[in-house]
């Protein structure tokens, strides 16, 4: 897989569970550390699942 492949993959995918969020009430929002785009599921956000940004390794609630 390309480097723009997982990119694209990994754009979709809420960060703390790991589904598919395309076409969902996902969050996105940019890491407070390094800028990287995450998305969050509304499920995760709604149950405070901790999210662990996959560049940098910053963690938030």
């Amino acid at each position: 897989m390309s480097e723009s492949d997982s990119a694209s993959t990994q754009s979709r995918t809420c960060v703390s569970c790991g589904i598919d969020v395309s076409g969902t009430n996902a969050a996105a929002f940019d890491c407070p550390d390094c800028g990287t785009r995450i998305h969050r599921c509304a499920t995760c956000r709604k149950q405070s699942n901790l999210y662990e940004c996959p560049d940098c390794g910053f963690t938030g609630p």
